[in-house]
């Protein structure tokens, strides 16, 4: 791991002072300013023209209240967020996240991270993230009909495709993108299908999509394997987490040859020696909303269940952190290595501590950040804004070729950038410094704006 230059220190100093009190977001500067040393030295010109302050400081906050109506009658209130960071690439582009623990600066920080990994895709998008303190759990579909459509009506004012175009993330699937796209419509009586990604394939959605997060973490964890000359074939694997991302991270990992053997929710893990049986888990999760805990009782006998400890107790060869922030921490870390653990694939947005990443980085373990290994969901996010500005609809195979093309690019633009600043292998300074370097220079040739 590098170390903060003396040259940047003002500016974290400033962004903390100006930011006070968000943790994830400090985090997140940090990182990727402890990557920006080598590159003020090559274009001391970048830091003349202020770019890393204003690459820092988002170009928009919006807090608003969202009122609702739940199934008795009781009025409810919740605060909405859209952060719209940096749109120097194209519109404001990041998922919107319903969940008790989101607030501005957990908004800021995915945001932040948003920029950069948008960057890497190549495609013309910028960095922005949305979200509500709202929990959907346990809530009936008629109360998440209501809370969309209320949360839209104030969002409404200020997104468009081509202004700022959300998709989802944590506690938003398809069922509240469609809410929130049918309360878009009747608002503005427009249909827009460009404005929203992630949408049902009845109304402009793309195939892959929900398969695009987990897909792509696994085609990057692989093309990184493969510079050791090895892949995913045979490897045992554990994925936290049992949403959309490790679902299909898990499906990608079997269809190349693999093994998941353990996942989780926020209840706890389940370790299934034969591998994760795949049809139960979406059906407890996708078609029942159910708890991991429910995979270990219909697998009676066969699976262990544990509701306390950490999944990454569990050893393995891949480790796919694909559940949420600083859900890997430097404690877990020393366990994956001592077990032997040889490579790390971040599907969630930064899920490892500072800690856990030198403990990898340190140990030669070949480690993925988020920004890079998970940028497969919003690569296909701008697929489908392409599908439907041209009135068109792509096949899955399509897709996911378009897919894996963007996901080796990404690795090797990451792999080729560590290497031209003389860290060969440091993913996460390569994805720091690539991701920076194609903001920088379109904010530099907009002006100061």
């Amino acid at each position: 791991m590098t170390t903060l230059d003396e040259k940047l220190e003002p500016i974290l100093s400033e962004v903390l002072r100006r930011n006070a009190g968000e943790t994830e977001f400090h985090q997140a500067v940090r990182e990727v300013l402890e990557s920006l040393g080598r590159v003020i030295a090559k274009h001391p010109d970048y830091a003349e023209a202020a770019l890393i302050e204003r690459v820092c400081e988002p170009e928009r906050q919006i807090i608003f209240r969202v009122p609702w109506v739940d199934d008795k009658g009781q009025v409810q209130i919740n605060r909405g967020f859209r952060v719209q960071f940096n749109s120097a690439l194209g519109p404001y582009k990041g998922g919107i996240r319903f969940h008790p623990s989101v607030n501005l600066g957990i908004v800021k920080f995915l945001g932040f991270e948003q920029i950069f990994k948008n960057a890497l895709t190549g495609l013309p998008i910028g960095g922005g993230k949305g979200g509500s303190d709202f929990n959907p759990r346990g809530r009936s579909d008629g109360e998440i009909m209501r809370f969309c459509q209320s949360f839209m009506t104030e969002l409404q004012r200020h997104v468009g495709e081509y202004t700022d175009v959300p998709a989802g993330d944590i506690g938003v699937g398809g069922r509240e993108i469609g809410y929130m796209f049918g309360q878009y419509k009747r608002l503005t009586n427009r249909y827009e299908a460009g404005v929203l990604t992630g949408k049902g394939l009845a109304y402009g959605g793309s195939r892959a999509r929900k398969e695009a997060t987990g897909y792509g973490a696994v085609f990057f964890v692989d093309r990184m394997l493969a510079t050791r000359g090895r892949g995913v074939e045979k490897m045992r694997t554990v994925v936290s987490g049992s949403g959309n991302v490790a679902i299909y991270a898990i499906e990608k990992i079997h269809a190349l040859g693999g093994k998941v053997v353990a996942c989780s929710d926020s209840g706890g893990y389940v370790l299934d020696e034969a591998g994760i049986d795949l049809d139960l888990l979406k059906d407890i999760k996708e078609v029942r909303r159910g708890r991991v805990a429910e995979y270990a009782e219909r697998r009676a006998g066969r699976v262990r269940y544990v509701d306390s400890g950490s999944i990454w107790d569990v050893p393995c060869q891949i480790a796919m952190p694909s559940a949420t922030q600083n859900e890997l921490t430097g404690r877990d870390a020393k366990r994956l290595v001592e077990a032997g653990v040889i490579a790390v694939g971040e599907g969630a947005n930064m899920p490892s501590t500072p800690e856990a990443i030198r403990v990898f980085q340190d140990a030669g373990v070949l480690f993925a950040p988020g920004k890079a290994a998970n940028a497969g969901g919003v690569a296909t996010s701008a697929l489908e804004m392409q599908q439907n500005a041209s009135r068109d609809s792509w096949s899955f195979e399509q897709t996911e070729e378009r897919l894996a093309e963007i996901m080796r690019s990404i690795h090797d633009t990451c792999a080729a950038t560590a290497e031209e600043y003389g860290t060969p292998a440091d993913y996460v300074l390569g994805a720091n410094i690539a991701g920076f370097v194609r903001v920088a220079e379109a904010m530099r040739a907009l002006g100061v704006i």
